[in-house]
């Protein structure tokens, strides 16, 4: 029988080399060569699948072949399925068919033919295919498990909170933590969210910044284990549930270094857990592909070139901010420039930038390090958030005395953040004086390729959504979201940007110190050029990166003003207005 590396390597997806790395970091990680592999991230789950069935010649099934309910069968415990990851796909006369990720465990296949007294056929799955099919097995059992409270009553807290402990310890639980992190990263999710509610632990992940709902985990009595699982891993104070805490796991899950942010808060019915995870491989540190057109990619690398001045990223939060301010400094020469952050929290590690964690709990907070930052010589500063008016002066005057000042405000548009400036105590004159521009942004989901589909406008529809300034013709082609498997069916895979790009001028300067509201400043920065959000939404919409649904979802407060006054101005072609 050929070895598991000989197959890959035959079928081209490994080298000798890789195959000699994963047996030296199998030695390391005490894991299956397989396993090994698919951690390194050299191969894919599905190519050593591919490989095993054929080394072991026997079945791999895909999802479709799992069936949809459960399959009950007496004397198999959960925690026997759950640990070793083995669920029942076939019932019949000649014998029950299981689906396991280790199909060729000989104590798993004497295991199920004792407790069954029938004959047992092994077939291989996907770790993924075998977790969601398990989970609709153990859920039909829930009910019937008493509550952890229940089993620990009368039990001191020093008891209770060792038996979490043990818990948190168990295969079941870890098994269970393990694929929930993984399948954050299948979905490419930005945020896991598990909350209890009196029916039992929802599971949701935020995927391209809107929340689907997965099937519920089979908690059962693992509900307050699993958090506490949670709560281990990232070094949170176990033994406290009645007070919110944060915390932070670093871990490597099939080759992605992943950085979850975990955030905990008592509810009535447990503890609710927030974990943004943060994927260091994904990250693309570069403006060229985060949306800008070209128009407002030539202006902001402008802005960004000034020796000194504030420079403004706004908009809500996820809104892409941080990542827009890390791909600016990754533009820059940080060879011959000192750049210097100051963060909450520090997402990416940058080359050659000196970073700073803010430290709440020693006083070290923005304005403090902000004070530092200025005896340290600096060319360029990023300070993560302007909080408070200390903080803004600071950034203010650290414009005024030769440094360019990168930074960002919770605004819903470019022009607001003045007005936002002056209710921080920040003056006009030190405004204009300081402040080159702002840039507002808003992240909208990109159109699944494999499936959006055309859809023809007639005049009424273009005028009616504000398209008739960028169309010459009758008629115009965008694209509508439908929904695929490559896409779990929403239509929509990955994010892009729009932005507003707010320049301040000789013109702006004037309207500024004569007390302009942001509004006015808005459509003072509109008759010098500027494109707003749903403007730069709609180019989207022609060029068929998006869909007309999720701009006006994402842009809903501009849209029906940009709109109003787009149809009162003159028609640009459309090959023009493509080319801003």
């Amino acid at each position: 029988m050929k070895k598991l590396g000989e197959l890959l390597t035959e079928q081209g997806k490994l080298s000798e080399r890789d195959v000699e790395r994963t047996l030296l970091a199998q030695i390391e990680m005490g894991d299956l060569f397989g396993q090994v592999l698919v951690k390194l991230g050299l191969v894919s789950d599905q190519d050593v699948a591919v490989a095993l069935s054929q080394q072991l010649d026997i079945p791999l099934l895909s999802s479709a072949d799992f069936p949809q309910e459960p399959i009950p069968l007496a004397n198999l415990a959960q925690d026997f399925l759950l640990s070793n990851n083995v669920v029942p796909v076939a019932v019949t006369d000649a014998g029950i068919t299981f689906a396991a990720s280790v199909p060729q465990d000989p104590f798993l296949y004497k295991a199920l033919a004792m407790a069954l007294d029938k004959t047992v056929f092994m077939a291989l799955g996907l770790e993924s295919d075998i977790s969601k099919a398990l989970q609709n097995y153990v859920n039909s059992e829930d009910d019937q498990e008493e509550s952890l409270d229940d089993h620990f009553s009368g039990q001191s807290d020093d008891d209770f909170i060792e038996h979490l402990k043990d818990l948190a310890s168990e295969a079941p639980v870890i098994r269970l933590v393990n694929q929930i992190i993984h399948r954050a990263l299948d979905m490419k999710a930005s945020d896991i969210h598990i909350e209890p509610f009196e029916d039992g632990l929802h599971l949701r992940y935020r995927v391209d910044g809107v929340l689907q709902h997965y099937p519920d985990p089979p908690a059962g009595n693992l509900a307050a284990a699993i958090a506490s699982r949670i709560k281990l891993l990232s070094q949170m104070n176990i033994a406290e549930r009645r007070l919110p805490q944060d915390g932070r796991i670093m871990t490597r899950v099939k080759g992605h270094e992943l950085d979850l942010r975990v955030s905990t808060i008592p509810t009535v019915h447990g503890e609710s857990i927030v974990m943004r995870v943060l994927d260091r491989e994904s990250i693309k540190l570069s403006l060229s592909v985060m949306g800008f057109s070209d128009y407002n990619l030539r202006r902001y690398s402008e802005l960004l070139a000034r020796p000194h001045g504030v420079l403004l990223v706004t908009g809500p939060t996820g809104s892409g901010k941080t990542t827009t301010l890390y791909a600016s400094l990754a533009s820059l020469d940080s060879e011959s420039l000192k750049i210097i952050t100051v963060e909450d929290p520090v997402e990416y590690q940058l080359q050659g930038v000196n970073q700073i964690q803010v430290q709440s709990q020693i006083d070290l907070d923005f304005s403090r390090a902000l004070r530092a930052i200025l005896r340290q010589d600096p060319d360029i500063i990023m300070i993560g958030e302007m909080r408070d008016t200390e903080t803004a002066k600071i950034g203010v005057q650290s414009a005024l005395t030769g440094h360019m000042v990168l930074s960002t405000l919770h605004t819903n548009t470019a022009a607001s953040a003045i007005t936002r400036l002056e209710d921080m105590g920040v003056e006009r004159y030190l405004i204009t004086s300081s402040v080159n521009g702002v840039l507002a942004q808003r992240l909208v989901r990109s159109l699944c390729e494999d499936c959006k589909e055309p859809v023809e406008l007639d005049n009424a529809s273009i005028n009616q959504t504000g398209l008739r300034p960028y169309v010459t013709g009758a008629n115009c082609t965008v694209y509508q979201a439908v929904g695929c498997e490559s896409c779990m069916k929403t239509g929509y895979s990955g994010r892009t940007g729009i932005h507003e790009l707010f320049v301040l001028d000789d013109v702006m300067h004037g309207a500024i110190m004569s007390g302009a509201d942001a509004t006015v400043l808005h459509a003072a920065a509109k008759e010098q050029g500027m494109t707003t959000l749903y403007e730069d939404g709609l180019r989207k919409v022609l060029e068929g990166v998006t869909s007309m649904e999720e701009v006006l979802r994402v842009t809903r407060d501009q849209s029906e003003a940009d709109a109003a006054s787009l149809e009162s101005q003159v028609v640009v072609p459309a090959a023009e207005f493509m080319a801003i």
